[in-house]
């Protein structure tokens, strides 16, 4: 509840018109988007590698982070890396992970806005702020890939964006 107070008198502070009623009516919406948190870099399967011990711990952190705030959907790329990050979350609010096609940004970033939802979104170095951009129709790139605390809050009103960029506090604990 903290949090969406907090939020709340955030979006006020920049400007955007906030009801606490508007998540419920969906005027307002919110996408959160995240890249995956630390993969392994020597694994079997370069292509597809697991979260390290550290990037299990973050991705328990995130789940700790949204665990206050209401997610109609959470979406994951189809590896092991983004659905291992986005997993303690969705075990957290109790949903199943939906997969959307990272080749796929326009049309997927076109569905987001569509549905009208509070949705979570694990991806990549080289899509989450691509995605973010297009959201709130601006050309973002792609960031370093040692970047893992960045989170996008894209808030979305009558089908214009307001983008945030989050950091996270996590600290990894060996």
């Amino acid at each position: 509840m903290r949090i969406k107070i907090f939020l709340s008198i955030v979006l006020l502070m920049l400007g955007v018109p906030y009801m606490l009623n508007a998540q419920e009516s969906h005027e307002i919406f919110t996408i959160y988007l995240v890249r995956h948190a630390e993969k392994e870099v020597l694994a079997e399967n370069p292509k597809d590698p697991p979260l390290t011990p550290c990037g299990a711990q973050r991705a328990e952190s995130l789940a700790s982070f949204f665990g206050e705030i209401d997610l109609d959907v959470i979406y994951s790329t189809d590896y092991l890396r983004t659905k291992n990050t986005a997993q303690p979350t969705a075990k957290e609010k109790g949903k199943m992970l939906k997969y959307y096609d990272p080749k796929q940004l326009d049309d997927f970033a076109k569905l987001l806005i569509k549905n009208k939802q509070d949705v979570l979104v694990i991806g990549h170095s080289n899509t989450t702020p691509v995605l973010a951009g297009l959201l709130v129709g601006q050309e973002l790139g792609s960031f370093d890939e040692h970047i893992y605390n960045r989170i996008y809050q894209v808030v979305l009103h009558k089908k214009k964006g307001r983008l945030h960029i989050l950091q996270t506090a996590f600290v990894c604990k060996d």
